[in-house]
């Protein structure tokens, strides 16, 4: 310890026979750990020292006040604009009928841009506080990516794309299953795929492909065609309110909470998720899940 505090520290203890208790930062290997120091002289003779590591609930904390200030950040956006519609046509200063339809349908989605994070806020309370707990009910994997696949070709044909799924097992009779909830593995592939849809280029394909890396662990990758993502901002997707883009994320209906779900739900099942891409051509989701043997 080289700290010259501790001189001084101790000298204190050494005067005065009571506990104290000083805080204390160590950077290690670019980590900043806080402790409280504890330190109490035991009669005449040795000194007591204990050091209680605070770093986790610092953190909690950091993270705790940086949720409220997006989630506060993002709602006042919407009602704010809200607020100012509503006063504008209080006031009766809307001229004519289109006026007051255009107003009026800025307002719908304001409302609904409120529903979508007030839903995905609760979706991420729910996975967060059941994380530890792996869920026991049998999930057939091809069975999620064909209803996901079946429920989402519709708006992919809106743009022009198409959804493909590619079984690339050896042996395709084997069913795949695993232990989990049917309806948080869809939402994981809903999320991807709808991303897929949002981000890629019109008139291109969205590929599943279905890999078994071993007996016991199926991958399944979610590749689309589109701008790509920079390197620096891949490690950060999955933060909450993280987006590349913000401006675009909004325009497009997103939330900032989408990918913070998914890897709670994937890291729920005991399951792993990693994301590649290059700029201005490919971008792949893979997540790898822990099968059971029938």
């Amino acid at each position: 310890m080289s700290d010259k505090r501790f001189g001084t520290v101790f000298h204190k203890a050494a005067l005065k026979p009571a506990v104290l208790e000083i805080p204390y930062r160590l950077k290690d290997d670019s980590i900043e750990r806080e402790f409280k120091l504890r330190i109490k002289r035991l009669g005449d003779g040795p000194v007591a020292l204990l050091f209680l590591d605070l770093t986790r609930q610092k953190n909690l904390e950091t993270v705790r006040r940086d949720f409220v200030a997006n989630v506060s950040h993002e709602l006042r956006s919407p009602l704010t604009s809200l607020a100012g519609f509503i006063e504008t046509m209080l006031d009766g200063e809307v001229p004519d009928e289109a006026m007051r339809r255009r107003f009026l349908k800025i307002m719908d989605e304001e409302a609904q841009r409120m529903s979508r994070l007030i839903d995905d806020l609760l979706s991420l309370s729910r996975v967060e506080v059941d994380e530890h707990i792996v869920p026991d009910d049998q999930v057939k994997l091809i069975d999620v990516i064909s209803m996901v696949r079946d429920s989402l070709i519709g708006r992919a044909s809106q743009r022009g794309m198409s959804i493909t799924v590619s079984d690339r097992r050896v042996d395709q009779k084997r069913v795949p299953v695993m232990l989990g909830s049917f309806d948080e593995i869809t939402e994981v592939f809903v999320n991807i795929v709808e991303n897929a849809i949002k981000y890629g280029f019109e008139n291109t394909e969205i590929e599943i492909s279905i890999v078994e890396v071993s007996s016991n662990h199926l991958q399944i990758d979610v590749t689309n065609y589109g701008e790509g993502i920079e390197e620096r901002h891949l490690s950060r997707l999955t933060e909450r309110f993280y987006r590349v883009d913000k401006a675009r994320s909004r325009q497009i209906g997103g939330t900032g909470l989408g990918l913070a779900i998914v890897k709670h739900i994937v890291s729920r099942h005991r399951g792993t998720m990693s994301i590649t891409s290059k700029l201005n051509h490919v971008t792949k989701f893979s997540i790898k899940l822990p099968l059971i043997h029938r």
